[in-house]
């Protein structure tokens, strides 16, 4: 007899069930309060970028911080706190060399030299903004994405795809505010991110250590281009961007061996079934 070739959910996850169709609900209003409350609050603000401390609270760390709370209220709603936060599928050891490279990068690529133009609490608004970009983002997709497709059974490869596909795809509503064409290829290059940072997830063992590496890459990238008026173009930059390809080839020539020895022998029976 043929059986669905997927896992059996995990043990670890407890909590109530979500469809996909309600995750995608939760994805859109989630973008929703990221969007229209950017607009309405930087609106009533008159801030439209973050050039100034006063800018970087009214665009970015209120609105975030909206969905942030969001986000976990909504984990704690479904009382998924444990699955989201923890991970329970480890992989080789060698995958810590994805952090590894993201933090390299990361310090190569925060324009020190810009920040120095600023002030101490220009610095700290615009580090705890980007820190609810990777907590919100890294708690929706590699938290509660994760755990809804983990539930559904699916197997760890076809988790690791899909996360990363949606992460990507969310972020094609750039287009329409203000991203124009260019959001195709950041949806492209977003989800290989996705892939690195569910990586970090899994050879951590859990969601933090993601979280707090997606903002730190966010700031090192505003740092480079988006702090000061005419910014010039800063060398770093190009660090956090020569990243991607770098890991694409260390994990594409590595791939057989991203999975422990046990894991990657259950994954071809599940295959075979």
């Amino acid at each position: 007899m043929n059986t669905p070739k997927h896992e059996a959910p995990p043990l670890g996850i407890t909590g109530r069930r979500l469809s996909y169709l309600a995750f995608a609900v939760i994805v859109v209003a989630y973008l929703a309060i990221i969007k229209i409350s950017g607009m309405l609050i930087g609106g009533w603000a008159d801030e439209d970028d973050i050039l100034t401390t006063r800018g970087v609270v009214f665009t970015m760390l209120i609105p975030l911080g909206l969905s942030v709370l969001f986000t976990y209220g909504v984990i704690a709603a479904l009382g998924w706190w444990r699955p989201v936060m923890k991970d329970d599928r480890p992989v080789s050891r060698w995958v810590w060399v994805v952090p590894a490279i993201l933090l390299g990068a990361i310090l190569l690529g925060i324009n020190y030299s810009a920040l120095s133009e600023k002030g101490w609490l220009f610095i700290l608004c615009l580090l705890i903004a980007t820190q609810f970009v990777g907590w919100g983002e890294e708690g929706m997709f590699r938290g509660i994405g994760v755990t809804v497709l983990r539930q559904h059974g699916l197997r760890e490869g076809q988790v690791a795809l899909w996360s990363s596909l949606v992460f990507g795809v969310v972020h094609l509503s750039n287009a329409f505010t203000g991203g124009g064409a260019g959001a195709i290829a950041q949806a492209v290059i977003v989800s290989l991110a996705g892939y690195f940072f569910y990586l970090t997830r899994r050879v951590s063992g859990s969601n933090a250590l993601n979280s707090v590496m997606h903002g730190l890459f966010d700031f090192s990238l505003l740092t480079g281009a988006a702090i000061l008026l005419d910014q010039q173009a800063y060398l770093g930059t190009f660090a956090p961007l020569l990243a991607y390809p770098i890991l694409a080839i260390i994990l594409l020539v590595k791939r057989r061996s991203i999975e422990p020895a046990d894991r990657a022998g259950d994954e071809m029976v599940a295959s075979l079934a």
